[in-house]
């Protein structure tokens, strides 16, 4: 297995450094990766969605257009998970400004983790997050009547008054390097170690692994020249790249202004 082990902050070696690509050009805005992720993290919801100001969703799908009519009109969409920044070595925008240090960056695996026993809701993460992938618990969740034992015994429910995200699907990966040293192994496989969404999407738009790993698919796919990441131009550094032939949906990405020529 052949992996590029890189020096973080402090002289952390980041062993993984999980991240996905998404092919915007096969995403067709279905939503199965919002509910996928809903179900699989025991994300609150309320009887009313419609206020999107009070709801929340760990992964959003976002349309986008060209900005022609009729018949030259196009249509993107863009799923927009966490982006588990790894800002400047490690130092995300999200866990530079939590005073609890309720999320931090994990250099084993590269996710920025989130933990609500930590939070106290002050909400700076959320504002200095500039891809709004962070969401307030203004209410304790309430599920209908028996869904409670659907929930998932992997993922704890959030309580009200904190901040919560999308993980990655973290417990995961603790299951799968579990498995693993069970086996007495010491890598994981990269079939293992899979998020929720990415296993729901039925246009097989995304595409998940160790960015480190030169023989998993997001390595390979991260390299496309159609590749690129959201608002690259801030030096965030997200560990999701998005993928699209089409010029103006790479414009899109970086939110370009109009008539600003990129360099």
């Amino acid at each position: 297995m052949k992996e590029e082990h890189k020096e973080g902050a402090h002289g952390h070696v980041e062993k993984y450094k999980y991240g996905m690509v998404i092919d915007l050009d096969k995403c067709t805005g279905c939503g199965a990766c919002m509910v996928a992720c809903m179900t699989e993290n025991n994300v609150p919801f309320r009887k009313d969605e419609s206020d999107k100001l009070v709801s929340t969703a760990w992964m959003r799908v976002f349309k986008a257009t060209n900005g022609k009519s009729y018949p030259d009109i196009d249509v993107c969409y863009f799923p927009r998970p966490c982006m588990h920044c790894e800002g400047d070595h490690g130092h995300s925008p999200c866990v530079s400004v939590c005073p609890a240090v309720a999320t931090d960056y994990d250099f084993e695996t590269g996710i920025v983790s989130q933990i609500p026993t930590r939070c106290f809701g002050c909400r700076y993460c959320m504002a200095a997050c500039p891809y709004h992938a962070r969401y307030f618990n203004w209410w304790d969740p309430v599920w209908p009547d028996k869904m409670e034992k659907a929930l998932s015994p992997d993922v704890s429910p959030r309580m009200r008054g904190v901040v919560e995200k999308c993980t990655f699907c973290f417990h995961r990966f603790q299951r799968a390097r579990d498995k693993a040293y069970v086996e007495g192994r010491r890598e994981i496989r990269e079939d293992e170690y899979q998020t929720a969404c990415t296993q729901a999407c039925p246009a097989d738009a995304i595409t998940f692994g160790d960015l480190n790993n030169h023989e998993h698919e997001v390595y390979k796919l991260k390299k496309s020249p159609y590749a690129f990441r959201l608002l690259e131009r801030l030096g965030t550094n997200p560990k999701v790249y998005y993928m699209s032939t089409r010029s103006w949906v790479r414009r899109e990405g970086d939110n370009y202004l109009k008539g600003e020529k990129s360099k």
